[in-house]
C-alpha cells in the first residue's frame, strides 16, 4: 500500500504542485487548507509523514498549534515544515516544537523528496533490529545509523534528519576538520554558510541541554567544525 503523506497548505496551487510531484513517485498524498480540516482528519488516521506551512489562513502560527498536537499523539511520525517564513526564530521554534525538518519553499522538488524518503526510512529503521556495525561511538557519544537516533551519557538527543548527518560527519573522525561543503555534502543538503552555522549551534544548544558542560564540537575558525577527540 502507498505511504500516506499529508499536506496542510493554504495556498491550494502550492498544495496541488508538491501534491502531484509527490504521487508522480507513488505516494498517496492529502492535501488540507487549514488546521482545523487537518486536525479532524487526523483524529480518524495518521499519515505516515506530514508536510506543514506554518501560517494557514487567518492562524499567522496555525502549523505551529497543529505540530504541538501531531506531536503529543504520535512522537514518531515524521513532521516536515515547509513554509516562506525563513527567520531563525522560527526555525528554531518549529524543530522545539518537534518538527523533524524545517524547509522553505524555495526548496527544489527533488531535495523536498529526498528529506521525505529519509524521514520514512528512519521511521522503518526504527522497527528492524540493531546491528552492531550501525552505531557509532565516540566517548560518551553514540550513534545509531539505522534508527538514527543519537545518545549523548546516555541521554536521547532529538536532531532533524539534517542536524544527524552533521554531527555523524565530524564523529566518524574526531579531530578531523570539516568544512562548511563537507558537512552539507554529509548532509545532502544545500545551505549557505550561515545556515551551516545556524544548523551547529542548534545541535551544540540540544547537547547542552542534556550536558550543561558538553564541549564536543570545536570551531577552527576561518575553516569549519570538528569533534572534539577523546
Amino acid at each position: 500500500m502507498p505511504q500516506h503523506i499529508a499536506i496542510v497548505e493554504d495556498e491550494s496551487a502550492i498544495a496541488a504542485n508538491y501534491r502531484d510531484a509527490l504521487q508522480r513517485h507513488g505516494f498517496r498524498v492529502s492535501l488540507y487548507g487549514d488546521r482545523d480540516a487537518a486536525s479532524a482528519a487526523f483524529e480518524r488516521t495518521l499519515p505516515d509523514l506530514a508536510i506543514i506551512d506554518v501560517g494557514l489562513g487567518d492562524e499567522v502560527e496555525g502549523g505551529f498549534d497543529l505540530c504541538r498536537d501531531l506531536r503529543s499523539r504520535c512522537p514518531e511520525l515524521p513532521i516536515v515544515f515547509l513554509t516562506a517564513r525563513d527567520s531563525e526564530l522560527d526555525i528554531i521554534c518549529g524543530l522545539r516544537l518537534g518538527a523533524d525538518d524545517y524547509l522553505t519553499k524555495d526548496i527544489s522538488q527533488a531535495h523536498l523528496l529526498a528529506r521525505i524518503v529519509a524521514l520514512l526510512r528512519r521511521v522503518q529503521a526504527l522497527r528492524a533490529p540493531v546491528q552492531q556495525e550501525d552505531l557509532v561511538e565516540r566517548g560518551c557519544l553514540r550513534l545509531n545509523l539505522q534508527r538514527m537516533t543519537s545518545h549523548w551519557r546516555e541521554q536521547l538527543i532529538e536532531l532533524t534528519v539534517t542536524e544527524f548527518w552533521i554531527v555523524h560527519a565530524m564523529a566518524l573522525h574526531p579531530g578531523h576538520i570539516k568544512n562548511r561543503q563537507q558537512l552539507m555534502d554529509a548532509a545532502s543538503v544545500v545551505l549557505d554558510d550561515n545556515t551551516i552555522t545556524s544548523h551547529i549551534k542548534r545541535i551544540r544548544r540540544k547537547f547542552q541541554a542534556a550536558d550543561p558542560a558538553f564541549e564536543g564540537i570545536e570551531t577552527a575558525y576561518g575553516v569549519g567544525y570538528r569533534w572534539r577527540p577523546d
